[in-house]
């Protein structure tokens, strides 16, 4: 993370006053005074102002734009992992509230608020999630039904839980499912006899992903969406 952003973070500042303290001296880090502001934080580096250490404050709720080719894991032997795209202090505390392949794009959440994640990711509480899903074969005219009665996986004693499909065109989809099985998209069509080629994730519960971001950028959620996750 950038200094100057740090500061802002910190001190509740906006960049023009957090511009001013680096000027005057007033920053230190790691026990050097420091005045630009494009300066790289790791986790490592202490910032004092006024003979104070300055942390990041409260829990953290940040919408990703996962792009292809990165995985939502800590570590993994052939793909980025999505935490690279994250330039934030004290990333170790960060989790993903919900993953996606590393083929699939969209909509991630990342928090340091268990709480609040695991209301996203426990099963009991049904959290919706909308998906974008574009097929190899079109689509049959049973689907719809298909995808309101429950579809039988393989290895899964029950049927998946009544699912709401919408056709775009013949090989476009709207998805929503209210649980999170392994590959469940993948696994649905799968059982109907199609195949998922492409997938992108554009809604959890009420969070839907900010069309001004780019595969690869994020912001922080507003207080509303954070909240959403609590109704």
């Amino acid at each position: 993370m950038r200094l100057d952003k740090f500061l802002c973070d910190a001190l509740g500042v906006t960049r023009k006053e957090a511009t001013k303290l680096l000027k005057s001296c007033e920053i230190e880090v790691d026990g050097s005074v420091e005045k630009k502001g494009a300066t790289k934080l790791s986790d490592d580096n202490e910032v004092m102002w006024q003979n104070r250490e300055l942390v990041l404050s409260g829990p953290r709720y940040i919408m990703l734009y996962k792009p292809q080719g990165f995985v939502c894991t800590r570590v993994d032997d052939y793909n980025d992992t999505a935490f690279l795209l994250l330039d934030e202090v004290n990333d170790k505390d960060l989790h993903f509230a919900g993953r996606l392949d590393a083929d699939t794009t969209g909509l991630v959440l990342v928090t340091d608020d268990g709480q609040w994640s695991h209301r996203i990711t426990s099963p009991k509480h049904k959290c919706d999630k909308t998906y974008r899903v574009w097929l190899a074969d079109p689509v049959q005219d049973n689907y719809v039904q298909a995808f309101q009665e429950g579809i039988e996986l393989r290895n899964e004693r029950e049927n998946t839980l009544p699912a709401e499909l919408e056709v775009i065109d013949e090989q476009e989809v709207l998805l929503t499912i209210h649980e999170g099985k392994y590959h469940q998209v993948k696994r649905m069509f799968a059982a109907l006899g199609n195949k998922v080629v492409g997938l992108h994730r554009e809604r959890i519960g009420d969070i839907v992903l900010d069309q001004d971001l780019e595969p690869g950028e994020y912001r922080y959620l507003t207080e509303d969406e954070i909240a959403s996750v609590w109704k």
